[in-house]
């Protein structure tokens, strides 16, 4: 993955963990009064970024129609859920000033024998709305966050 787009990818993570942590209560620190916490910790910590990352994957994985695709179905069996959440954790915590480093293939290597197409992202991005309203993230955050998670998709769809 070329700088532009790994840093694209970092902008897309860091407005979707911008957006949820107004969504998380506080964490206590030990930070000094007035000090600004980071996202990460804000967004509750890896505990926070866990629980939002293990609802939108399990929406994914339980989807009837994008499990119709063979390659997608297959790919779970290769990737399983427990697998998935622990590699979008680790990037979502990195991304946000968090201590983890994400490792994993990038999008386009990841995706590219998943034979995407346009319903099927249309599907996802329906599943990522639902995570987002569970977590009742207003709607401008969430139009930005989709915009942005949209910038992904030529390294996903059809490749």
């Amino acid at each position: 993955m070329n700088i532009l787009r790994m840093n694209i990818l970092r902008m897309a993570l860091l407005s979707v963990a911008l957006t949820l942590g107004a969504s998380f209560a506080p964490v206590a620190s030990a930070q000094q009064p007035g000090a600004q916490k980071s996202l990460y910790d804000r967004l509750g910590g890896l505990k926070g970024i866990t629980v939002v990352v293990d609802d939108f994957i399990n929406r994914l994985v339980a989807n009837k129609e994008l499990n119709k695709n063979p390659a997608i179905d297959a790919g779970r069996k290769r990737s399983p859920a427990p697998y998935l959440k622990f590699q979008v954790s680790q990037m979502v915590c990195g991304v946000t000033g968090g201590p983890c480093k994400y490792t994993g293939k990038t999008m386009a290597e990841s995706h590219v024998h998943l034979n995407i197409s346009e319903q099927e992202w249309g599907i996802m991005a329906r599943e990522f709305k639902k995570s987002l309203d569970k977590f009742k993230v207003p709607a401008k955050e969430k139009d930005d966050v989709l915009k942005a998670v949209a910038s992904l998709k030529g390294d996903i769809v059809g490749r």
